[in-house]
């Protein structure tokens, strides 16, 4: 088993290997992380993992990221998650590698960063100015049929954006643009789809990369069948993820 410690990063959203991360971080904690990240040579990664916060256990009542000095009574890297911090989040998450950490004038960061892998948590440490975790690192295998899975998924995929589009009036990206490896299909179409975080969090945490496929297979027919006879939907991107803030 292949066990590594990194920075740890909870938000209410859900990762997946191959996607861009954008960060705004504010809050303290999450500053200081950004700044010992900083203290690695630009031609390291600079890695951190980020993992689900599970339902209930929200970090502010205020707007995600903004700074409120009333809004966490307790402090620390683990305020808002409890005694327990492990329980807060979770089980599986992926790596990120920030391609880019820049410090603005009033101390916080905006971020650019890439999912890279996916991890198990295994324990997590508040003793320090910031969240830290022991990783396991969990291997992508193919499974039966990813192929010929994917394929299926690609058609399915594409014929939802069709529907969405029109719901919305809007194009999106046209499936000249989508890959065919299984794996990198099966990550893009998690993150496109409109899903809560549990259901993304299922699709993370798949057992392999078919086994990811063929849920999404049913997903997509069946929200494309619910957006066949909805009369429109409201605006969104879905080829690029809103800014995290924190």
């Amino acid at each position: 088993m292949t066990t590594v410690r990194l920075p740890l990063f909870p938000l209410n959203s859900v990762l997946f290997p191959g996607l861009v991360l954008p960060l705004n971080v504010f809050e303290e904690r999450y500053r200081a992380m950004m700044r010992d990240l900083l203290k690695t040579p630009e031609d390291e990664s600079r890695r951190f993992a980020v993992v689900a916060i599970r339902d209930g256990h929200e970090v502010s009542p205020s707007a995600p990221g903004m700074p409120d000095g009333t809004a966490v009574t307790d402090r620390g890297p683990a305020a808002g998650f409890g005694d327990d911090p492990l329980k807060a989040f979770h089980e599986v998450g992926c790596v990120a590698d920030a391609a880019t950490i820049r410090e603005r004038a009033d101390g916080s960061f905006e971020v650019l960063a890439t999912g890279t892998t996916r991890v198990r948590l295994l324990s997590v440490d508040a003793s320090g100015a910031f969240l830290t975790a022991e990783l396991e690192e969990l291997p992508e295998n193919p499974g039966d049929g990813a192929g010929t899975l994917a394929e299926g998924v690609l058609r399915a995929f594409r014929q939802y954006q069709k529907r969405l589009a029109g719901a919305r009036e809007r194009s999106l990206s046209t499936g000249a643009d989508l890959p065919d490896e299984p794996a990198v299909v099966s990550y893009l179409v998690a993150a496109a789809v409109m899903l809560d975080v549990p259901a993304r969090q299922r699709l993370l945490q798949a057992p392999d990369t078919a086994s990811r496929l063929r849920e999404e297979l049913k997903v997509l027919r069946a929200e494309t069948a619910i957006i066949r006879n909805l009369p429109s939907l409201p605006a969104s991107d879905l080829t690029r993820g809103p800014t995290s803030l924190n």
